[in-house]
């Protein structure tokens, strides 16, 4: 089980690779566009085929699959790829690692659950990482590298809010169904998005074989197999065990970087970067 737990953080890991290098030649918009297309139908063949199943709600429950498709896609996941474009690929798997704290942080504020000592401080150390990762390259609020810093913070914060809303809808209809529902609602809801930035589709036409490799990758790799992945795992072992492994993505991210990216270390990324990792291990041991 823990060779596919890895296999599973190696797919995530190789996705902020393949966003960024794809974002250097594509507009990021319309890679989302063909992920989500691909992710999609990935779900609905897994429903309909695999298990035999129609997509079928009880009508209060619509809402917050709509609420949930959303932030799973027009949210989430447009914020990821212009945060990647505009940043790092070792920053986008550093952002991803603080959602654990997210969560923590929403379920204080909104959920009233009660917080220790540990949860405390492991979130304020988290968060002094990133802060120190967001001003590697010195105080310049208009640079893409801050903004593109801020984007994949609030990409990871919306990513926890939709664990936190989706925690009774998945619990309810299961989590691959669940997902399978946001990740189709998520596509429908985000082809207005895209057509209102005036991205021309045609620009398909110019793709390369690498281009598609990656968009298909990014569609049934990650947002499919990747997630049926962890979902299996999290039917063998406690989510709060589980949730630690993602610990694993923003090395493995970075190690993937400097091999194809030719990523280079600073001290700042490293600093913020055990902050980060040592902050949300202590959040979630407490």
């Amino acid at each position: 089980m823990y060779i596919w737990i890895f296999i599973q953080q190696l797919i995530a890991s190789g996705t902020h690779i393949i966003v960024k290098d794809l974002t250097e030649t594509i507009q990021p918009s319309l890679i989302l566009l063909l992920r989500a297309f691909f992710a999609a139908g990935f779900y609905i063949f897994w429903v309909i085929v695999r298990e035999k199943k129609n997509f079928r709600l009880e009508k209060k429950d619509i809402p917050v699959a709509i609420l949930l498709g959303i932030l799973n896609i027009p949210i989430n996941q447009y914020l990821f790829f212009i945060g990647v474009h505009l940043s790092t690929a070792p920053n986008a798997g550093l952002a991803y690692a603080l959602s654990p704290a997210f969560v923590l942080v929403i379920a204080l504020l909104f959920l009233k659950e009660s917080g220790n000592w540990k949860k405390i401080t492991g979130v304020a150390i988290a968060i002094a990482g990133a802060v120190l990762i967001m001003l590697e390259r010195g105080i310049d609020l208009k640079s893409d590298f801050f903004i593109g810093n801020v984007l994949l913070l609030l990409a990871s914060f919306s990513w926890a809010l939709y664990t936190i809303l989706g925690r009774d809808f998945s619990r309810k209809y299961g989590a691959v169904y669940s997902t399978a529902v946001t990740m189709v609602i998520g596509f429908i809801t985000y082809i207005p998005v895209y057509f209102i930035t005036n991205e021309p589709i045609l620009a398909v036409v110019t793709f390369n074989v690498f281009d598609w490799l990656g968009i298909l990758y990014l569609g049934i790799m990650t947002s499919g197999f990747g997630y049926l992945i962890w979902f299996w795992a999290l039917k063998k072992m406690e989510a709060s065990k589980l949730s630690v492994f993602n610990n694993l993505q923003p090395v493995l991210t970075t190690i993937l970087a400097i091999i194809f990216l030719h990523h280079q270390l600073t001290i700042p990324f490293l600093a913020g970067g055990v902050l980060i990792i040592g902050g949300v291990v202590l959040t979630q041991r407490g």
